[in-house]
């Protein structure tokens, strides 16, 4: 494989390849799951409310959402990403639900493909979420370069994702991580809107929640373990024997969904928590609410979806929201609050 002429072509043939791979090839975690079949909630049998009644509506950030999903980060900077971005940001504004778009720095490279990401006209009432590679800021990245995309997107939020295993994969990575707390807070009292701490499909730990949140990060996605494997994409995409052997060996790295979840609501009960990797329907959904998300994050479907039609993301969307109101109906809870109160969810022996 020839390597592109400049960082942006780089950075735009990578787009390119990651949609492929995600959609083409078996890059799904195979040994570790998201950890949510671990528990089960407790059927109803007499619920004792009207299905049309039930009340799925959510708040994040101080916005209010017609259910608790978000379209997470996936892509742009590509037309077929442009495309994807569209129909994603049509079918959130319909539904009232919140989005993210992928990592934003080839917007930044090549200023040309900046409206591939530009989708606040398709969604004007959405909350929608910025983002750029956390460690960019090790590599020229600031505050102006931040502001840059939080504007193309006209952004309520900016995620910053955390990636160090994907790096050491993909092809002239970036991994110097050094000192990049500090970079992060600096940040976070500097931009006039709230940053989101993500990781990629690897998780993020109590721990580190902790530390995150104590240098001013306002949110949580704890993009867990259990879905689709960035280090497998990556060795999809490897020049040599080297990267394709580390992404095979790491595949299944990190932490599962539920278990993120549990650890960060544990020692951090108010922090506004988001909930993806791995969740494939409203019942991995739900479940991730009612161990204390306020957001259950999807990516995949969604990609599959986006890439078919706006009917098929449209199709999606509703089949999730019914999947959510089911459970609801058939634990007996009115909505989301009584979700996580009432005990509904059980873990299994």
């Amino acid at each position: 494989m020839n390597l592109p002429t400049s960082t942006s072509a780089q950075t735009q043939n990578r787009k390119a390849d990651h949609i492929r791979i995600c959609l083409e090839e078996d890059v799904q975690c195979q040994q570790v799951t998201n950890g949510l079949e671990s528990y089960r909630f407790t059927h109803c049998c007499l619920p004792e409310c009207d299905r049309n009644d039930i009340d799925i509506s959510s708040n994040f950030f101080g916005r209010n959402l017609g259910a608790p999903l978000l379209i997470s980060s996936m892509t742009g900077g590509t037309e077929q990403a442009g495309i994807i971005n569209q129909r994603l940001a049509a079918v959130a504004q319909h539904y009232k639900l919140a989005m993210g778009v992928g990592s934003q720095r080839v917007a930044v490279e090549k200023p040309q493909v900046a409206d591939t990401f530009a989708i606040r006209r398709y969604a004007p009432d959405v909350l929608l979420f910025a983002n750029l590679g956390a460690v960019q800021l090790n590599y020229q990245y600031g505050v102006d370069e931040c502001l840059r995309i939080i504007d193309i997107l006209e952004a309520d939020a900016l995620i910053l994702h955390l990636n160090p295993l994907q790096e050491c994969i993909q092809t002239k990575g970036d991994t110097n991580f050094r000192g990049l707390l500090d970079k992060i807070s600096k940040l976070c009292n500097q931009l006039p809107v709230p940053v989101i701490a993500k990781e990629v499909g690897n998780g993020i730990s109590a721990t580190m929640a902790e530390k995150l949140i104590a240098v001013g990060v306002a949110a949580i996605d704890v993009a867990g373990a259990g879905g689709t494997s960035w280090a497998k994409v990556e060795s999809e995409r490897a020049e040599n024997a080297l990267q394709y052997r580390l992404g095979r060996t790491f595949a299944d790295w990190g932490l599962p969904t539920a278990e993120c979840i549990t650890g960060i609501r544990a020692i951090a009960p108010k922090i506004p928590l988001i909930a993806s990797g791995g969740l494939r329907h409203g019942l991995d959904a739900a479940k991730a609410i009612a161990l204390g998300a306020d957001l259950a994050g999807l990516a995949m479907p969604f990609l599959q979806a986006a890439a078919d039609s706006e009917a098929a993301v449209y199709e999606l969307a509703e089949v999730l929201i019914a999947e959510i109101t089911t459970v609801l109906f058939c634990t007996g809870n009115a909505n989301l609050y009584q979700l996580k109160h009432t005990g509904s969810l059980q873990r299994l022996q």
